[in-house]
């Protein structure tokens, strides 16, 4: 049985015919006349009888019209519960997001929920490789995630909010001889040691991109995925490596080339399920979300050229 059911099983026990249901719902006799046969299928005893040539509710019929009112109850009660979530500015909001964003973008969260009393928010750190991005969605109702300009986007199935579509510059230490170009080819970089990502993590592309544009093999010195730890082994000298533009801080020996001659950007995204981003809470966080993006943008952030802020 279902609401729609019980329903029509009330009214026509209120009313007195399968004609005066119709009418009162804007149906026709034949669709309430279904309804009551489906809900009878699902009960032993019979619901209804012929009183003449109208159709009356049995005493069984009497006792489940009864309870379907509080059925009914129960049921607006918990869509007037279910509304004043979606409809709650401070209720909980949980996000995730790998490393680099969560340091871009987490403080700003925390700040703006404090300052506006908006979604109680909860952070986690969640390094997966870019096809694991999407099933985080079962757990957080924002995931940040990062896929390259080349690669598969992200399922139909989810909410995209993009945040950045940020450079992927070469990152080196401030004495190394490359330091002195304005912009760099893949020529210039191949004979080098690197510092790259894991297999599976976004920017392990592009480095074979970089090889494949130079005509020669790269050497992996180290892998490294949080950035951070990564600029630290660039500035002692272990390596060049692909850094994001914007979302990382960078230790004063360590300067940013940008890279021509292949395609070195990854876009930034915010994903969740859709019946999770028409709640409020969520979609101020969203909006926090682009507002911060719109602040690191590059006129806010490190100089490529320089590698002053």
């Amino acid at each position: 049985m279902d609401e729609r059911q019980l329903r029509v099983l009330r009214e026509l026990g209120e009313l007195g015919s399968v004609t005066a249901v119709a009418d009162a719902l804007f149906v026709t006799p034949s669709a309430i006349s279904q309804q009551l046969r489906l809900l009878q299928r699902t009960i032993a005893v019979p619901l209804t009888e012929r009183a003449g040539r109208r159709v009356v509710l049995t005493a069984a019929g009497r006792a489940l019209a009864d309870a379907a009112v509080g059925v009914e109850t129960a049921l607006a009660g918990a869509r007037e519960a279910v509304d004043r979530f979606v409809d709650d500015p401070s209720s909980s909001v949980s996000v995730a997001a790998f490393h680099s964003a969560a340091a871009a973008f987490f403080p700003a969260l925390v700040r703006a929920a404090a300052r506006t009393g908006g979604p109680q928010i909860e952070l986690a750190d969640e390094d997966v490789a870019q096809g694991d991005f999407p099933a985080l969605t079962r757990d957080y109702d924002v995931v940040l995630a990062h896929r390259l300009d080349h690669s598969r986007s992200w399922p139909s199935g989810l909410a995209v909010t993009p945040l950045l579509h940020e450079p992927l510059d070469v990152a080196l230490p401030r004495a190394h001889p490359l330091a002195a170009k304005a912009h760099l080819v893949p020529r210039d970089v191949a004979g080098f040691p690197w510092i790259t990502v894991h297999d599976g993590y976004p920017l392990g592309a592009t480095i074979e991109a970089i090889a494949a544009a130079a005509g020669r093999p790269i050497q992996i010195a180290h892998r490294i995925n949080d950035f951070t730890v990564a600029a630290d082994v660039v500035a002692a000298g272990g390596g060049l490596a692909l850094m994001p533009r914007w979302t990382t801080r960078y230790r004063a020996g360590v300067v940013l080339r940008p890279l021509t001659g292949v395609r070195s950007r990854r876009h930034i995204d915010a994903l969740c399920r859709p019946e999770r981003a028409v709640r409020r809470a969520v979609a101020d966080a969203l909006a926090e979300l682009r507002r911060t993006a719109d602040a690191v943008q590059p006129q806010k952030r490190v100089d490529p050229r320089s590698g002053r802020r």
